[in-house]
């Protein structure tokens, strides 16, 4: 599937063009620029429910999802986590959201990373419990905001089928957003999202250093 980036890269081509005009020119460029924005905007669909998928094996995937679950938080919405997965811990996120707790449904199902069950019947087990409790925030109108963190992780690993899971965020409310995350989305959930953004791991510091986990940073 061909992905359309030209309005990712039309900013970069402006700024190379830009360089070396005169005042005047440069002013008349982004006036011409701002109302190309500006009429693309004004056409663009008010407000729309997504389906949002962050994947890739870089960082940064949940933390980038619970920015937009602070966000819908300060807005005032009702917002449900749940965890695919890595529910073994006791991450410092929940800790801080329960300041939200008349807002926000934060559930922890999993049991830990396979490698620490070594138990595949289990875990299959406990990943669709888990959807299953996912189904009900993702079909109740009053969550704006709808978490479903490593989910694909759980798919990844067969744990869950990728046509059950988006035969059921087809059932959420049309102005409600599901987000996705954890590494190796598979392409059919990509093909249906409206959102899909994928972290490129570039260093890292256990791979490169042998650095464990850190307070803050990973947990």
């Amino acid at each position: 599937m061909a992905i359309d980036k030209s309005w990712e890269t039309t900013s970069d081509a402006a700024v190379i063009e830009a360089a070396g005009l005169t005042d005047e020119q440069y002013q008349k460029k982004m006036q011409r620029r701002k109302e190309v924005q500006d009429k693309r905007i004004s056409e663009a669909i008010p407000e729309k429910g997504l389906i949002i998928v962050n994947t890739g094996n870089g960082k940064g995937k949940t933390t980038a999802a619970l920015g937009m679950v602070l966000r819908s938080l300060g807005h005032g919405y009702k917002v449900a986590i749940i965890q695919f997965i890595k529910g073994a811990w006791e991450p410092a996120e929940k800790k801080v959201f329960s300041m939200w707790e008349e807002q926000l449904e934060f559930y922890a199902m999993g049991e830990g990373f396979t490698w620490e069950t070594q138990n595949r019947d289990r875990d299959i087990q406990i990943a669709q419990a888990t959807w299953q409790k996912s189904l009900e925030y993702i079909c109740n109108p009053d969550f704006q905001l709808v978490l479903l963190d490593e989910i694909n992780i759980a798919l990844k690993l067969g744990y869950l089928a990728v046509e059950d899971i988006i035969a059921g965020i087809a059932q959420k409310p049309v102005q409600s957003h599901v987000i996705l995350t954890g590494r190796g989305a598979p392409k059919e959930l990509i093909a249906c999202a409206d959102l899909v953004t994928e972290m490129t791991l570039i260093k890292h510091p256990f791979r490169e250093q042998g650095v464990k986990a850190q307070a803050g940073i990973e947990f």
